[in-house]
């Protein structure tokens, strides 16, 4: 995990962080580069950047300093012996263009974005002061999709936000079709004091937010199992993190996709081994590691 910044200028209702952390700051660039590269003397070979909205990143520092995040990928991607680079957490409004680009065109960055959604319905986005409609939402998940075709997508939802109707609901059980998500934090609001949303009115009731809660978390599964099941007879690149941890006789690591897998092999913690896909459930893949067979 590689801090780039802390802090947060969003004023999204229902969260505390600006209030506790400030505003945004942003470590300058060639101390981010310093310590991945002295992370990488080290033997890592995945990185992820962390910041509480990674895609303003640099923004603070102009006009010293005019950068964006994207560059930040690019020279990530350029540090040797990094193989992997994720990032998190983007805001919607701010993912743009130079960021779509250097995730498609950097080899050390992974095929995963994890890109909150939060609700499918303008109406309730709004009066979460996330700034950002539906539609725009959409228009960025196809946007990602066609730069980096084989994109996992992850998500974060919050069910029963003050206000939220049977159809708002509805929405967002749309957006989550629609956009089919690999994986997703689902969460039922619980109003957190010194917010705005703690006092809105509208308060959903318990009971109401737990049955969508539970519809939700099927709809979510049905779709990472339907997605996982489509990776079955491929051969995946695992970065291997150790022995599994309901079967310690298999070894456990995660592909680019960010996609737990078990797998029976040979291999040490940190190394990048083929493994041929042989079954599948709604989090996890399962499979033999691959050995090329010489002509």
């Amino acid at each position: 995990w590689v801090q780039i910044s802390m802090g947060c200028n969003s004023k999204c209702a229902y969260c505390i962080v600006p209030a506790v952390r400030g505003r945004e700051v942003s470590r300058r660039p060639g101390e981010i580069v310093a310590e991945v590269t002295r992370l990488a003397g080290e033997g890592v070979r995945e990185i992820t950047l962390l910041g509480q909205n990674v895609n303003s990143w640099g923004r603070d520092l102009a006009p010293d300093l005019r950068t964006d995040f994207g560059e930040l990928l690019r020279a990530c991607d350029a540090v040797g012996r990094i193989e992997r680079i994720r990032f998190t957490s983007p805001h919607p409004k701010d993912f743009r263009p130079p960021v779509i680009a250097a995730m498609a065109e950097c080899g050390a960055v992974c095929e995963h974005v994890h890109l909150p959604l939060q609700s499918g319905s303008t109406r309730v986005l709004k009066r979460m002061r996330r700034t950002y409609s539906r539609e725009r939402y959409l228009r960025l998940a196809g946007e990602l999709r066609a730069a980096v075709p084989d994109l996992a997508f992850g998500t974060d939802i919050i069910v029963g936000f003050p206000g939220e109707t049977d159809e708002d609901f509805e929405q967002t059980l749309e957006v989550v079709e629609e956009v089919r998500y690999d994986s997703a934090f689902t969460f039922i609001f619980s109003p957190r004091r010194g917010t705005e949303a703690a006092t809105m009115p509208g308060q959903v009731p318990d009971e109401v937010k737990h049955e969508r809660v539970e519809r939700l978390i099927e709809v979510v599964q049905r779709i990472a199992a339907e997605r996982n099941a489509e990776r079955v007879g491929r051969v995946e690149e695992v970065l291997v993190e150790g022995p599994s941890r309901t079967d310690p006789s298999l070894l456990r690591g995660r592909t680019r996709r960010n996609t737990t897998v078990n797998f029976a092999g040979s291999a040490e913690p940190g190394d990048l081994v083929p493994v041929t896909i042989e079954g599948s459930t709604s989090t996890t893949l399962r499979g033999t590691q691959h050995v090329a067979v010489a002509a």
